[in-house]
């Protein structure tokens, strides 16, 4: 049984990696003709282009590692039903339970490394790729409204009119009320640096005091402001939340949930984000009743090409049941986990069918 699993991953790797191969060079020729018609701006030349194309294959790899996982099993699978290897493994005593568990096995290393591309590479390098285009091309991180961005912070409402990709705010107002929202204070500060320990250095300060009888004004060079917010937790704003590790969507889901704001979209993507591993394991399940199919049923071009159709289904309704579960107040787990659930019945069923035929 171990010469079958280690001839069985060998296939599965080099067809998989493979796939990843030719997928990451079609998506990063994309990425750079999307990328050209930025070149000029501000200091964005070439070379920084080809840099950020680079940065952003991590991601690609995360988001498909489910379709190239699929199709290189497939593939592999078919490649040896054809050739009628398989056919002499289940001779040998290779049953479709013990060929489930050599997948599972096999597959723990792609669910591992799915894992860490999108809670640790993927977000980190999306991240220099954003902070180098945006140094680039001498932009602005975000600006939500025309005024800047609005942030709850506990008792204080926070306006910030931009924020720098060294994560400096400029232009930050801090409106503070009282338990029955009545005004206490304005402050007006010219930039602020995150310092670490919840802290921000306000620079440049005029605090507005409204007190019953009058108001008072007074001006600081520096002030340090405490808040739950980070630079971690503002980058949320500013990306898509599934290019967000679940560790920080985490916390910011926490953060909206303690100011009474809705966070069901960012809970969602945090248990994609953790489901999204297992999915590979599971496309690797659908794969396994392509093996029991001899090539003259359809051919390994034909079934490559119904890998790829399933893949591309996967995220479709993946992306789909997000939205549905957004709007129809589901419980987020349901929403991100329910695609995979339906898939792996898929798989099971399948199986079944073609074990009997």
């Amino acid at each position: 049984m171990s010469v079958i699993r280690k001839y069985l991953a060998a296939e599965i790797y080099a067809a998989t990696l493979f796939v990843f191969m030719a997928f990451l060079g079609l998506f990063a020729f994309f990425d750079l003709i999307n990328e050209l018609g930025d070149l000029g701006k501000g200091t964005y030349r070439l070379q920084h282009a080809l840099l950020f194309v680079a940065l952003s294959i991590p991601t690609h790899i995360y988001e498909l590692s489910p379709i190239a996982v699929l199709i290189g099993t497939l593939y592999a699978l078919s490649r040896l039903a054809g050739n009628s290897e398989y056919t002499a493994m289940r001779a040998a005593g290779l049953s479709p339970i013990a060929t489930s568990r050599l997948l599972l096995r096999i597959g723990m290393g792609f669910a591992v490394l799915t894992f860490l591309f999108g809670e640790l590479i993927a977000p980190f390098a999306d991240r220099i790729a954003r902070q180098l285009k945006l140094e680039a091309t001498s932009a602005v991180v975000a600006q939500e409204f025309r005024t800047g961005l609005w942030v709850k912070d506990d008792g204080r409402f926070v306006n910030i009119r931009e924020v720098l990709p060294d994560a400096t705010l400029v232009g930050v107002r801090i409106f503070e009320f009282d338990r029955d929202y009545r005004l206490l204070s304005i402050a007006d500060a010219k930039s602020g640096r995150f310092s670490g320990d919840g802290i921000w250095e306000l620079q440049d300060i005029t605090k507005t005091h409204f007190k019953p009888q009058k108001v008072s004004v007074e001006n600081e060079l520096a002030l340090q402001w405490r808040s739950v917010l980070t630079p971690d937790i503002l980058s949320v704003l500013f990306v898509q939340p599934e290019r967000m590790s679940a560790w920080n969507l985490y916390h910011y889901a926490r953060h909206l949930g303690d100011n009474q704001q809705k966070s069901e979209r960012y809970e969602i993507a945090m248990w994609k984000k953790l489901i999204y591993p297992i999915a590979v394991l599971v496309m690797m399940a659908l794969a396994l009743p392509f093996a029991y199919l001899h090539v003259r049923a359809g051919g390994v071009g034909v079934k490559v090409f119904t890998g790829i159709m399933i893949g591309i289904f996967f995220h479709m309704l993946n992306s789909l049941f997000s939205h549905i579960g957004l709007l129809q107040g589901w419980a987020p787990i349901y929403s991100a986990a329910m695609p995979s659930v339906l898939f792996l019945a898929t798989a099971v069923l399948t199986m079944w069918w073609v074990e009997r035929r």
